[in-house]
């Protein structure tokens, strides 16, 4: 932001609320006048220690309001009123940002829906999973940043369900990036502090991590010598080379087709795959290390799935679980072209492909329930008086309630989780502990032993002695809406028809390729069971099932793919 456009105030609240230097009239007057000579469309307002005392910043906002109706106006006490200056002051920021922009574009949308739909609510939705109402995300745009892959793992926990599995790790892959997330007991951990375009935000969003490995990731020799993939990619527009479009760099959907592992073509034989564009893409990085071009697209495949590992490593593993005890759900346009090898390096048994494995961000958000979040900051020690905190929990459970009675009557009964941010005094970052139902705080032994616990599971390691403290009460209010209830998006009948095969030779490693039957999935009928290897081909998808591997079908139409470790 120029400096130009960043205007003071003399006030000051300190860090108990109280009010050091009273804003003045002179100063708001002022700071209107410096915002209308701006001609800016939106205002960030934010104040040290509003998130306490927010009554400067609401003096402002009325005033700003009154004077200047068509501005839009973000206060750091509605965005995400907590501690962190700096994290504060960027989230509001990039919230003003995205406010003319997002309001211009919803208010369209709602007037398109309302003259196919007029009886159609919408919900959009939010980096936590949850949705909210039109006007709410005109109001709070920044907390859709992260939305689409979050409603791909909300997605993904349905269609779980639907198999019997509770336990998921979530694999996305698309054309640029893959995301990854840990589902335990069909919930996905949450993280409050991100990074969105290079600035920070404070922000409730599931606790996806994603790396720069899709399709479109672009093959290539580092300076160290070695080949690299990724995370340049060839994006949509040129696209891979073998998309005909004007690619020239090798990609890893070129290095599929060349192995084989990919058909013809792709949407319904809408777009056609050329293997000779792929083959001269790569044929400049073949000569360069002096290997074969299906020794070449091994290794691009074999280097995007160690990203891909480390990604899940990191969601896993270096948390403390251990990802053979979970499933692995595929989905993305590429997701199940890679998940099957990447389960058998980790070590997990199963794959999971969901039904439309491209569409399942759209499916999670058919299935999402309407949410809000509340946040306040409190210091509090454990072993000190926890009548601050406790008084906070209360107030912000009782906004929780008033938020769930204002949604429709008719809905299904609300429900609120309850959260405290805890930390070893000295520390600088927090651990979200989750406390059971109701309005009082539990018993400092047991926030002790829950703080212990959830630092050795993500850490390693805990101290029993060293003093701990809470800094945040944070409560989620969620109710399904109305048009929602009894509903389970994503269920499809699956009509078998007669299996349609072609044999095609895939290469899965140097030595020779192998006769694979690529067959439709719309054949696939509930209870079939197929050994590997073989590739499921579908509109919005391609699924390669390796040797040694067993695909079956199950009743809502997810595939589940048993791997032999053996």
């Amino acid at each position: 932001m120029p400096r130009e456009r960043r205007f003071e105030v003399h006030e000051r609240i300190g860090p108990s609320g109280e009010v050091i230097r009273p804003l003045s009239d002179a100063d708001v007057k002022r700071a209107v006048a410096d915002v209308a000579a701006s001609k800016a469309e939106s205002v960030a307002v934010c104040f040290l220690f509003s998130f306490v005392n927010p009554a400067h910043e609401r003096r402002i906002e009325r005033a700003l309001r009154m004077a200047l109706p068509q501005v839009h106006v973000s206060l750091s006490c509605d965005v995400q009123p907590e501690f962190r200056e700096y994290e504060r002051l960027s989230t509001t920021v990039l919230n003003a940002f995205l406010q003319p922009v997002v309001s211009r574009y919803l208010a369209h949308l709602k007037d398109a829906v309302a003259s196919h739909a007029p009886d159609a609510g919408i919900g959009v939705c939010q980096s936590s999973g949850g949705l909210m109402s039109l006007g709410r995300a005109t109001e709070m745009p920044i907390r859709t940043a992260l939305s689409g892959p979050a409603a791909g793992v909300v997605g993904a926990i349905t269609a779980g369900l639907r198999t019997g599995h509770s336990n998921l790790i979530t694999f996305d892959m698309g054309g640029t990036s893959t995301d990854v997330c840990l589902v335990l007991d069909a919930k996905a951990e949450m993280a409050f502090g991100r990074s969105v375009a290079g600035f920070p935000v404070r922000l409730p969003s599931l606790d996806i991590h994603t790396v720069g490995a899709g399709g479109g990731s672009i093959a290539h020799i580092a300076s160290d010598g070695l080949m690299r993939t990724g995370p340049m990619s060839a994006g949509a527009v040129p696209g891979p080379a073998c998309y005909g479009y004007g690619g020239t760099d090798p990609t890893v959907s070129d290095a599929n087709l060349v192995l084989g592992r990919l058909p013809d073509a792709l949407i319904g034989g809408r777009m056609r795959l050329d293997r000779s564009l792929a083959e001269a893409a790569m044929t400049p990085l073949a000569q360069r290390l002096g290997l074969s071009l299906c020794e070449t697209a091994l290794g691009i495949i074999r280097i995007v799935n160690a990203n891909m590992m480390r990604a899940i490593r990191v969601v896993s593993i270096e948390r403390g679980y251990d990802p053979r005890n979970f499933a692995l759900m595929a989905f993305g346009g590429a997701g199940g072209l890679h998940a099957v090898e990447i389960a058998r390096e980790i070590g997990i048994r199963t794959v999971l492909v969901p039904p439309a494995p491209g569409i399942l961000c759209a499916e999670g958000v058919a299935a999402s329930v309407l949410e809000e979040s509340f946040v306040g900051s409190c210091r509090a020690a454990i072993e000190g008086d926890l009548a601050p905190a406790a008084a906070i929990c209360v107030d912000l459970t009782e906004a929780a309630s008033r938020w769930l009675d204002k949604r429709d009557a008719l809905g299904t009964t609300g429900s609120q989780d309850v959260a405290l941010d805890m930390r070893y005094v000295g520390q600088n970052f927090e651990l979200a502990i989750p406390i059971p139902q109701g309005k009082s705080l539990p018993h400092r032994d047991w926030l002790r032993r829950a703080f212990l616990d959830a630092h050795q599971r993500k850490y390693g390691h805990h101290d029993p002695t060293a003093a701990i403290e809470i800094v945040n009460v944070r409560v989620t209010a969620r109710k399904a809406p109305t048009d929602l209830v009894g509903q389970s998006p994503g269920v499809r009948q699956i009509h078998a028809s007669p299996v349609s095969i072609i044999t095609r030779p895939v290469w899965f490693g140097t030595n020779r390729p192998i006769g694979v039957p690529f067959i439709e999935r719309n054949g696939l009928a509930p209870g079939m069971t197929l050994e590997g290897p073989l590739v499921v081909t579908q509109y919005d998808a391609t699924t390669l099932v390796p040797p040694h591997c067993r695909l079956g079908v199950e009743e809502d139409g997810n595939i589940v793919i048993r791997i032999n470790h053996d």
